[in-house]
């Protein structure tokens, strides 16, 4: 079976699936399916001072019984990997990891360009600006669009130094890396009715943030964040489907998320 065949048959195993699940943002036709997340392992970047990934074997070969039997434990804070921040982290009252609905899980995507800034300015921050020039190119950001940051930050993971932007990456006052601008995060939540946020840093704040001013704007509006996401730059500036499913912690304000896209 060639590859692109395999890409077709899985878009019609995919569209099969999530047809019983939601009804909006279901592409049809071939597609390639794109992972958009970080291995969880020892390498995997935490926020400073949050716990790391931990995974420990507890069964691994073979029983006595003579079969194959294999198990382990893991552990970690809920923000940090590829991961996704629930709109309670930042918005008091707002919505849990488990009680954001599968369909806003789901949506177009949008692919916003900046790494040629970034490179020169690793404080650089998304402005109002860059989202109209955007939107004078590729037009209008469609309501419930999943709006991305690609800053080019993910081709420096795992390597904690140079992704955080500090030579003591322990500490979060030195941090330096790109992010969105609180009027970005306000235009965002107020004239375009976007589902989530996501970016290839550590945080939809620039690392120099002290006070987070994005995330209080979008978590407040009950707008989830997706951080630490990968290969953005394998996606079109518009036309591909995103789903982000996050593992469904009861009362979480965040957690791992597996991350695809569909790109046709």
């Amino acid at each position: 079976m060639t590859r692109r065949k395999q890409q077709s048959t899985m878009a019609g195993r995919v569209g099969v699936l999530v047809a019983g699940l939601v009804t909006a943002c279901v592409p049809t036709g071939s597609f390639t399916l794109v992972d958009l997340t970080h291995d969880f392992g020892e390498e995997t970047i935490y926020w400073p001072a949050n716990k790391s990934f931990q995974w420990e074997k507890t069964d691994w070969g073979t029983t006595a019984a003579g079969y194959w039997y294999a198990s382990a434990n893991f552990a970690a804070s809920e923000h940090g990997g590829t991961h996704i921040d629930a709109p309670i982290h930042f918005g008091r009252g707002r919505s849990t990891v488990d009680q954001i609905p599968l369909d806003r899980l789901i949506g177009p995507a949008v692919v916003v360009d900046m790494r040629s800034r970034c490179d020169t300015d690793p404080d650089c921050e998304l402005t109002v600006d860059d989202l109209v020039a955007w939107e004078s190119r590729y037009g209008r950001i469609e309501d419930g669009a999943l709006v991305f940051m690609l800053t080019g930050w993910g081709q420096r993971w795992p390597d904690r130094t140079r992704y955080l932007g500090s030579h003591t990456p322990d500490d979060p006052r030195t941090l330096h890396f790109p992010g969105f601008s609180r009027e970005a995060a306000e235009f965002l939540v107020s004239r375009r009715l976007v589902r989530g946020v996501g970016i290839d840093t550590a945080s939809i704040d620039p690392g120099r943030s002290r006070d987070f001013p994005a995330h209080r704007v979008l978590n407040g509006a009950d707008v989830y964040a997706l951080e630490n996401v990968a290969a953005l730059d394998r996606l079109p500036s518009r036309g591909a489907t995103v789903y982000a499913l996050p593992i469904k912690i009861k009362g979480g304000t965040g957690g791992p998320v597996r991350i695809i896209a569909l790109v046709p």
